[in-house]
């Protein structure tokens, strides 16, 4: 028996080592096929975006794993003490949240699949808006029980704005209380999704056994420990009479927006496998319909199938039509279509979406979209003209680099030591004059002072700032003349405090974040009209200048933006001195209004009239100027302040639903909806974020630690009344507090 046992012992420890090795030449295998040209249409570009904690990281773990890309499996927070291959930064593990987006690629069925893996929280939400910009498909990955929550709406809003069509996974079958039909539903509802599935998970829960798939009508399981080991087998007989009923339903719905299916379903034809898929495909990337796959990415089930639904149902490079603009002086851009052909034949076109600092200097990632790129070559940034020389191409894993020697159109790689910034583009040949559409970036919503705690760590703070600012465009850094102090401002408290963190931890210094502050605007209430002449004769040339017109407010959907018009005719006003008005208006409204030293927005200034003088108007008497007819629009003006409105998703069991509604209540919130679902009951409110602050301790004492909460910016509404009194009276105690330093 002793023998027995040693013998099997050191049999396991064989086949143990035995993986291993093979998973490692797996891994060596998929390095060297990458290194080889492929076609346009053995390629994918996806990213995985979803709500927070759906399972995005760890679905693309799986994907890693099954892939042959990495040897063996990790969990997020709390499953070991590795932690996931994409979560590489050491607060990503400890807080088991994904902070930054992170790129890789992978081998399945001889197709080239691109990566990227998106945070969840809407403090990052400027990774995932990059992450898109230059993707061509994504993964909407939804959790079964909690359904379409509200950064699954942002997410999918994303999705539109850069025309991304995408296939949903429904995550998590294997938790209590999972109803995937609740969430189609809701898919359908909210998003307003033509959705169906295309396949059905047999049993849920700790019942979940598998997947059946509705097109090719065969039950699928996950054999052995890890479900490496895909099982195709008969449906079982209980679950035939539900997936000829969700195949016919399936059917109906991409007939409904596919032609070729269409007529097949009006001569009441019976499409075969390979005319339904075809007809998801088309409907798919014309991003009319969305296939609903299913599974449980921590119980290894559902991995598979969906990468087999990427490759049938997303697009290809070639398959998306991508643009640049050419500015030509002196008349309208021109709009350029980008030829996606994996070749040297065209000129090359590339995005930068996203800076990085590394270990070897600033890391740029980008994405080609034209021609091809190799070592040594030299590159033109388009914004400013600068000359490049390309030294190295980096594919990469997560916090791994790989080198290669060159990159086609459709690839996503990196450079070191570009001096450039998020969203500029780059070319070979600088006499094309191409640029390609930014990346969207949202305004902060929030601002907290900064302070070091020891001054010696001053310049290790300074380089801090300028990286993290460089790399996070919503990340903002200024210093208040006023006040005397140093601000930040950013998408939440989360994101604050996470770069707070990142300060002590990556570069030694230590700060303290002061009380957060809102970001207000001051808008005008009514049109206000100006007339301002400013005249000054010192001996030598003087100043001469007049402007006259009205200040007005926007509509209600536009208070976030300010605008100018210029309506002077007759040459009152000559037109090169409008920029300069222009110029010095957009200044002095970004300085702040009349109320709180808040930024204005949600105006218009329109210049009616005005006059000059042959010698005596200058660029400086018109800006002088602009500075007095601002001074007359603060004293003349009615102003009220705006403040930024959250939509907040409250999840909490049923038995605090009164404690949750007066808190709500006691913070000026709005309820827009709610939805019970067995012991459990979600409410959809409008909160000001001034009102915010505090809630998630409030809400953890007061459910046991029961409730969940997430929020994102909605809209800018008017401050009520008490409120804006408060903000005024501080704002003036603190001027007069300075004045009296001052003196």
């Amino acid at each position: 028996m002793v023998i027995s046992s040693k013998l099997s012992f050191h049999f396991n420890k064989f086949l143990k080592i035995k993986n291993i090795l093979l998973r490692k030449e797996s891994k060596r295998f998929v390095a060297k096929k990458f290194t080889e040209h492929k076609d346009n249409e053995y390629i994918r570009n996806i990213g995985i975006s979803a709500h927070i904690d759906s399972g995005k990281t760890t679905l693309t773990e799986r994907i890693l794993y099954y892939t042959g890309r990495i040897s063996e499996m990790h969990e997020v927070k709390g499953k070991d003490n590795v932690g996931a291959t994409m979560d590489s930064m050491e607060l990503e593990r400890q807080r088991g949240i994904t902070i930054q987006s992170a790129a890789t690629y992978t081998l399945w069925k001889d197709h080239n699949i691109n990566i990227i893996d998106t945070p969840g929280h809407v403090d990052f939400t400027i990774e995932v808006e990059r992450s898109l910009r230059v993707l061509d498909g994504a993964i909407l990955v939804l959790c079964a029980v909690g359904g379409v929550q509200s950064q699954t709406l942002t997410v999918n809003r994303q999705m539109k704005r850069y025309n991304v069509p995408c296939i949903a996974f429904i995550n998590k079958l294997d938790r209590l209380g999972a109803n995937p039909f609740r969430v189609l539903s809701q898919m359908k509802e909210k998003m307003n999704h033509n959705a169906a599935f295309v396949q059905l998970p047999i049993g849920l829960g700790n019942k979940c056994e598998g997947i059946i798939d509705i097109i090719r009508r065969k039950a699928i399981y996950f054999d052995n420990k890890f479900g490496e080991d895909v099982r195709l087998d008969e449906i079982p007989v209980e679950l035939e009479s539900e997936v000829n009923a969700k195949r016919q339903e399936l059917i109906e719905q991409v007939s409904s927006v596919d032609d070729v299916l269409g007529e097949l379903f009006l001569e009441e034809k019976i499409p075969s496998e390979e005319q339904l898929v075809a007809g998801i495909r088309r409907a798919c990337l014309k991003k009319q319909f969305t296939p609903v796959f299913v599974g449980t990415a921590l119980k290894n089930k559902g991995v598979q199938p969906l990468l087999d639904g990427v490759l049938c149902y997303l697009p290809c490079p070639h398959e998306v039509q991508n643009y640049a603009i050419r500015e030509i002086n002196g008349q309208e851009s021109e709009k350029i279509i980008l030829n996606p052909e994996r070749s040297n034949n065209h000129s090359f076109v590339g995005l930068a979406f996203k800076l990085e600092a590394g270990k070897f200097g600033q890391l740029t990632y980008m994405r080609c979209y034209q021609g091809y790129l190799s070592k040594h070559e030299t590159l033109y940034n388009s914004r400013t003209l600068k000359k490049i020389k390309v030294t190295r191409l980096i594919r990469l894993h997560a916090n791994e680099m790989e080198e290669v020697n060159e990159v086609y159109a459709g690839d996503i790689f990196a450079l070191f030591g570009v001096d450039c910034a998020s969203g500029d583009t780059f070319v070979k040949d600088k006499n094309l004059k191409l640029s390609m559409e930014s990346i969207f970036i949202p305004d902060p919503v929030l601002s907290m002072s900064i302070s070091v705690v020891n001054n010696k760590d001053r310049d290790n703070f300074a380089k801090a700032i300028q990286r993290f600012t460089r790399e996070d465009p919503t990340f903002h850094f200024k210093f208040n003349s006023e006040s005397k102090e140093t601000v930040v401002a950013g998408m939440g408290e989360l994101h604050l405090d996470i770069y707070a963190q990142r300060m002590e931890r990556e570069y030694n210094c230590p700060v303290v974040l002061g009380r957060p502050k809102v970001a207000f605007r001051e808008v005008v209430m009514k049109p206000c009209e100006f007339d301002y002449f400013h005249r000054k004769q010192s001996g030598g040339q003087g100043q001469y200048a007049r402007i006259i017109g009205v200040l007005e407010p926007l509509p209600l959907q536009y208070n976030t933006k300010i605008d100018f018009v210029d309506e002077s005719t007759g040459g009152s006003i000559p037109k090169g001195f409008i920029p300069v008005i222009m110029k010095e208006y957009l200044r002095l409204a970004e300085k702040g209004g009349p109320l709180s030293g808040c930024r204005i927005s949600g105006v218009r200034m329109r210049v009616l009239d005005g006059d000059n003088h042959c010698v005596d108007s200058t660029d400086i008497a018109f800006q002088l100027c602009t500075e007095g007819v601002m001074r007359q629009l603060f004293e003349n003006g009615v102003w009220q302040l705006l403040e930024p409105i959250m939509n907040v998703e409250i999840l909490v069991p049923f038995e605090f639903q009164g404690i949750v509604l007066s808190m709500i209540m006691k913070r000026s919130g709005i309820i827009c909806g709610m939805e019970r679902t067995d012991q459990w009951i979600t409410y959809v409110a409008e909160i000001p974020l001034n009102c915010m602050f505090g809630f998630v301790g409030e809400l953890r004492s007061s459910t046991q630690g029961k409730g969940e909460y997430s929020m994102e910016y909605s809209k800018y509404a008017p401050t009520p009344q008490h409120i804006q009194e408060k903000i005024v009276s501080e704002y003036q105690q603190n001027m007069n507090l300075q004045v009296k330093k001052k003196n």
